[in-house]
């Protein structure tokens, strides 16, 4: 037999497969995936690497002949399983395809978008909404989503910030984990589970300036402490994939980041899942100007360890092309192929391709499904404000004027990536008021003016009604297109002529409800100052009218609190609690860290919320007054309930390491806890501090405890809170 360069290199290639397999198999004896790799072509594997969005005649040929891995915006039961059919049946190795989308926030039974949902600080109720999303995709033929997102956003201009979980890295880490854990169930090979995808690697929600896509640049101690725990958090959980982010990272663009990708993500956290690039980013390395041309763009990318090209057009085409001239090795290829057909294999698309069409009629949008989203709804929504108890409406009440343009609108309601959600599902809040009242209240609507334009025709009849009516609720805010991918703002405040329409509510005297309804913190000082009652909904879903009524009626004591801080003016933007401090702190001085036209406190802080009822926070107690290395110490704290109705509390815990050798943050949260009392009942609450979770990152970029003091906190929010102190020794 004679033997050339690339039967070397095959053989070779076959052995690095096997070395390979044998460190990430464990001890499962599942598909043969070294076998299927064996017999591939080296066209057949770049098709492995390849995703190409929706299913046309374009890609019918390509298909058949092995050169795609995977369909993005490809859905439904019956599509899925006849694109399926032909990989499996019609291609010479019949390796099944793998359908992803943005299930963000739900597939077709729509959840408030992610930063509301994060407002309830409930983990619990957000792996159950994952699960709920994840078993109506599945059943849609649906293997993987796109989702969580986890990039930490202290910029409210940024559109994204609707989809995570706000500008705290504890947090975030928390509930980045509750979605996986929800998304992928008790392992993907079941019928109700999908691979999630932790998005978007990394540092995305630090765009300068806010504006979408732009760069990042921060040091490497930010980026551990803050934008990477949550990720972190993630694969710890067992996340099956990753995504790379568009933006660059202190120059080197997050797709062909070798430093987050190999060192950090497959080096220190053992990562050994799939990772794609987002939609072109690939292609865009040559756009940043880091590349030359998509044929270095896929050596980039590849060699940093990008598995798949999203909508890129470069692995398919130039792969085999790299491999022959030895740009890239045949085992760097196989470890990307590997990963990939693993993945396929651990969702079971080897042994089970297809999805039954009867699952997906009974699931989707079940009364199960309604309720959970109701639930989810209620307790995002915040109360901002409640003076002289306005709120809540008595259901008896004789009349009540329903205005705004968010009122009665179907398709905002559903937020920014709503999946497979149509206005048809939508509960609006003036319906959800109707189905609440009782039979003798009078509702009178309308609309008032749109979202965003200058007209105030519709001011007139908007203020009648409110002038013959017994109470006002004013629906105001974004529209869904607002926020999210693209939707970057340079203001804050009510868009169009909302604020000037709910200032002329409030000259009629009438008791003036406001609800907010948006994908981001809005500017609203002036309604801070002169609105009585101002609630968050955010943008909440189907069930969004329903929770609105069920909290303005009372039937749901509002419990959530907010994760981002609000700010009073687009100017204090960036704007984010655990800030450093400086060596002249804001004061009355001029020669102070301060704004001359603006406090530097936000409208709103994280972890703000009010309650119909309250609660008292005393007996902070320190198990210890010093923690020794390896030790924990607990602290408690009793909360009563000294109002007249019975509700959720979230108790937070904050501390702040005082002397270090690198400046720390003036307040760090490092736990939380929900509570349920009833009138007059009082719990103890307690919290466990390790002594790891004290540690920081040092200026050789080393974690480290330093021994001190330390400040503690048990909090109702990140600005008030029973306060002690406690030192640290060395031993």
């Amino acid at each position: 037999m004679k033997i050339n360069k690339y039967s070397v290199t095959f053989l070779m290639s076959v052995l690095l497969i096997s070395i390979f397999i044998s460190c990430n198999k464990g001890d499962s004896p599942d598909f043969s995936i070294e076998r299927l790799i064996s017999e591939m072509t080296l066209q057949e594997k770049a098709g492995q690497l390849n995703q190409v969005s929706g299913y046309n005649v374009n890609y019918d040929k390509l298909l058949r002949e092995g050169g795609l891995g995977s369909f993005l915006n490809v859905f439904g039961a019956e599509l899925t399983n006849r694109v399926q059919k032909i990989a499996v049946e019609d291609t010479r190795l019949g390796i099944p395809l793998i359908f992803g989308i943005d299930v963000i926030h739900g597939y077709r039974t729509i959840f408030p978008i992610p930063l509301g949902e994060s407002c309830s600080w409930d983990p619990d109720l957000i792996q159950r909404t994952s699960a709920m999303a994840a078993a109506e995709a599945r059943a849609s033929g649906v293997h993987w989503t796109f989702a969580p997102m986890v990039d930490i956003a202290r910029d409210s201009r940024w559109g994204r910030i609707a989809e995570g979980s706000g500008e705290d890295p504890f947090l975030g880490s928390v509930l980045a984990a509750a979605k996986v854990r929800g998304f992928q169930g008790n392992g993907l090979m079941e019928t109700n589970s999908i691979a999630a995808c932790l998005k978007h690697y990394a540092a995305y929600g630090a765009a300068n300036a806010g504006r979408e896509y732009h760069t990042v640049d921060l040091s490497e101690k930010t980026l551990r402490e803050i934008y990477l725990p949550p990720f972190r958090a993630g694969v710890d959980a067992g996340v099956a994939t990753l995504m790379s982010a568009f933006n660059t990272i202190n120059g080197i663009p997050a797709t062909a980041n070798n430093f987050t990708l190999r060192q950090i993500l497959r080096g220190e956290w053992g990562f050994n899942g799939m990772i794609v690039s987002d939609w072109a980013s690939i292609h865009e390395l040559v756009v940043h100007g880091y590349a030359e041309d998509k044929y270095q763009a896929g050596i980039q990318a590849i060699k940093a360890g990008i598995d798949m090209d999203m909508m890129g057009d470069v692995y398919q085409k130039n792969i085999p092309l790299l491999v022959k001239d030895g740009s890239i090795s045949m085992r760097t290829l196989d470890e990307a192929v590997f990963r990939i057909l693993k993945l396929k294999s651990d969702l079971g698309l080897f042994e089970n391709p297809y999805v039954d069409p009867e699952l997906e009629r009974n699931l989707i949008l079940s009364v199960e499904n309604i309720a959970l989203a109701r639930e989810s709804a209620q307790k995002s929504i915040v109360l901002l404000k409640n003076e002289n108890n306005i709120l809540p409406l008595n259901k008896n009440i004789r009349s009540i004027a329903v205005i705004g343009p968010l009122a009665d609108n179907k398709d905002e309601l559903l937020g920014t990536w709503k999946c497979r959600g149509i206005r048809d599902d939508v509960v609006t809040v003036l319906e959800g008021l109707r189905s609440a009242v009782s039979s003798t209240t009078t509702i009178r609507y309308a609309k008032g003016c749109e979202i965003n334009d200058d007209n105030t025709g519709g001011f007139p009849e908007a203020v009648g009604i409110a002038r013959r009516s017994d109470a006002v609720i004013a629906v105001v805010g974004e529209s869904a297109g607002m926020s999210g991918e693209g939707g970057s703002r340079t203001t804050l405040g009510l868009p169009g002529v909302q604020k000037q329409l709910i200032q002329e509510l409030s000259e009629t005297g009438k008791p003036l409800i406001v609800v907010l309804m948006a994908g981001r913190p809005l500017s609203i000082p002036w309604a801070a100052e002169h609105i009585p009652a101002i609630l968050e909904a955010w943008h909440p879903g189907i069930q969004g009218g329903n929770a609105v009524s069920d909290v303005l009626f009372g039937d749901i004591n509002p419990s959530g609190k907010l994760t981002v801080s609000f700010p009073r003016n687009v100017g204090q933007e960036p704007l984010y609690y655990n800030q450093e401090n400086t060596g002249r702190p804001g004061g009355r001085s001029r020669w102070t860290s301060r704004y001359i036209d603006s406090p530097n406190s936000p409208l709103y802080p994280f972890g703000f919320g009010l309650s119909y009822t309250t609660f008292e926070y005393s007996n902070l107690q320190i198990s210890s007054e010093t923690l020794l290395p390896g030790g924990s110490m607990t602290v408690t704290a009793d909360i009563k309930n000294t109002g007249e109705r019975a509700g959720y509390e979230i108790v937070q815990l904050y501390i702040r390491d005082i002397v270090s050798s690198v400046v720390r943050p003036v307040k760090e949260l490092k736990g939380f806890e929900k509570i349920y009392l009833e009138p007059g009942e009082k719990t103890a609450v307690e919290f466990t501090l390790g002594h790891n979770q004290l540690g920081f990152y040092n200026q050789q970029m080393k974690f480290v405890v330093e021994p001190g003091e330390f400040r503690v906190w048990i909090a109702r929010n990140s600005e008030e809170g029973l306060e002690g102190n406690f030192k640290v020794n060395s031993k």
